[in-house]
């Protein structure tokens, strides 16, 4: 091996220590826990009021669906009381 060679040999691995040292910062940048929580936060708000328009959407499709789920619903959270005058009636 020449003295080129090896001057050519340690530019192309100064160059790669540089290359791979910007890999690990920018790895250390993007895996910051701070960076990570922020992240995770806009995620869940975004998938959060992404579902909540889509709710709301479907809502305002079907009314009737809505106003039959609402219903049901206090309809079963009152089913004691509903048990209670339908028993009395029947006495």
């Amino acid at each position: 091996m020449s003295g080129a060679d090896v001057t050519a040999a340690e530019a192309r691995a100064a160059e790669a220590r540089a290359r791979l040292n910007g890999t690990v910062e920018a790895l250390q940048a993007e895996l910051e826990p701070r960076r990570l929580v922020t992240v995770a936060k806009a995620e869940v708000l975004g998938g959060g009021n992404r579902a909540a328009r889509a709710g709301l959407e479907a809502a305002r499709r079907n009314p009737a669906t809505v106003a039959g789920a609402g219903a049901l619903l206090l309809a079963f959270l009152n089913r004691k009381r509903i048990a209670r005058v339908l028993s009395r009636k029947k006495s």
